[in-house]
């Protein structure tokens, strides 16, 4: 279906409006983690996850403690990793099931 505008409307400007520089598209959405600066792909630093979680780094080590935080990698400097995968897995199975 064709349609025809006459040349004098705004609706046929409109229609053949080219984009202006300062015309930028959406930003894509956030991922819901945390993207790691540097250190290993697919793992989050407790600093990353404490942050994501807004919890202090006191209270991950209570629950790691206790046994309630999600599975961590101790890394050869002692430093330890927890696997993106384990993470979302770990807020999947604390998600309110009401």
């Amino acid at each position: 279906m064709i349609v025809e505008y006459p040349q004098n409307s705004d609706l046929a400007d409109e229609a053949f409006a080219q984009p202006q520089v300062g015309d930028r598209p959406p930003p894509a959405p956030r991922n819901h983690l945390p993207i790691p600066a540097r250190g290993l792909p697919g793992k989050l630093t407790v600093d990353q996850l404490c942050s994501d979680l807004a919890i202090s780094r006191s209270t991950f080590y209570d629950w790691r403690k206790k046994g309630t935080a999600p599975r961590c990698i101790r890394i050869p400097n002692g430093a330890l990793r927890i696997r993106r995968t384990d993470y979302e897995n770990w807020l999947a199975d604390r998600e309110d099931r009401a």
